[in-house]
């Protein structure tokens, strides 16, 4: 359903006060890369469909212009059902749009960046004590769409976010020549057909991107409030990349890589390292060990060992680090070989 365009109007707004705050502290080259994807996005071109460079940079620079204006502007009530609904009151604004078949999201990202978004429900399904809401068309966005976000007990998967970030991770490895995405490409015959096996990665790792939001969830049943508290109080950059890495590294050796393995889906582990990289991977070099191992004897044992020492080494640094507030996450921080799983 086509929401009312004065509510597409709200969340946009909120969407461009949040990226006039925010996206310039993204570096020079992720900006870039982003704001061509929210040009496409915007002018409904298909992900991977090379817009003119002098149009998106015109675009750029009329839409800089737009948030030297908004900037300073308050967030934009929602206005539902004749309401006035606070944009953070992501179950309030949800439970007056469900009955028209929209979504709606709002949450804080890294270093504090507030992403707005609006859809249209696609598919919801339980799965035990959490919640899976799929989101087709979209509506309104931000700069940067996240893929699959989880909000309570609610986690969300959006179609076309993910879609569009596959295209933009095949392109950097096009750009590098190389990389961890190249086995994953090449699993779903990315050579012969790139929208193809774009498409079909896209419906297929759903199922992932759905296990590293539960295990996100199980990690925060075990770590409490103590967590909560700490990413609250971080102030640092360095220190809020360390806890979401570290987050990360537990909750996928608690549910993601867990529900991988007993399948033997090749697919969806080469997928899932496609993406483990940066700190993560620099924390883990065990892990990236054990997936060589895989790799040459296709035996899956030294990566159920590497999960299980994973799974018991993250919970326990998680459990200092929230024990030990933000001196002890900046320290670590500043030295990550301390935590380090070889």
């Amino acid at each position: 359903m086509t929401p009312p365009g004065a509510l597409v109007a709200a969340v946009q707004a909120n969407c461009h006060i949040s990226d006039a705050r925010h996206a310039q502290s993204l570096t020079l080259c992720n900006y870039l890369l982003a704001m061509r994807e929210l040009y496409r996005w915007e002018r409904g071109l298909a992900p991977g469909e090379q817009p003119h460079r002098s149009e998106v940079l015109r675009w750029i620079g009329e839409r800089e212009a737009l948030w030297e204006e908004l900037g300073a502007h308050e967030w934009s009530p929602l206005p539902i059902a004749g309401e006035s609904i606070d944009p953070f009151d992501v179950e309030g604004a949800n439970a007056r749009l469900a009955p028209q078949g929209l979504v709606y999201g709002a949450a804080r990202g890294r270093f504090g960046k507030p992403h707005f978004f609006l859809g249209e429900l696609a598919r919801r399904e339980a799965r035990g004590t959490v919640e899976v809401v799929e989101v087709g068309r979209e509506h309104a966005r931000d700069i940067e769409a996240s893929p699959a976000v989880l909000h309570r007990a609610t986690i969300v998967v959006r179609h076309d976010a993910f879609e569009r970030w596959l295209w933009l991770k095949a392109e950097t490895w096009e750009a590098q020549g190389g990389g961890a995405m190249r086995p994953a490409l090449a699993a779903y015959g990315y050579d012969a057909d790139r929208a193809g096996a774009l498409a079909r990665m896209a419906r297929e790792q759903r199922e992932t991107l759905i296990l590293h939001e539960m295990g996100e969830h199980a990690a925060g049943e075990r770590l409490g409030t103590a967590w909560e508290r700490l990413m609250l109080e971080t102030d640092d950059r360095r220190t809020e990349i360390l806890l979401r890495a570290v987050r990360d590294l537990l909750a996928d050796c608690l549910v993601t890589l867990p529900g991988i393995l007993p399948r033997a889906d090749a697919r969806a582990l080469h997928f899932w390292f496609a993406t483990f990289e940066g700190l993560r991977r620099v924390l883990f070099p065990r892990l990236a060990a054990a997936r060589d191992a895989w790799e040459v004897r296709g035996s899956t044992a030294a990566l159920e060992e590497a999960v299980r020492s994973g799974r018991e080494h993250w919970e326990r640094v998680a459990l200092e680090l929230a024990a030990g507030g933000f001196p002890r996450a900046r320290q670590w921080a500043e030295h990550p070989e301390e935590i380090t799983l070889r």
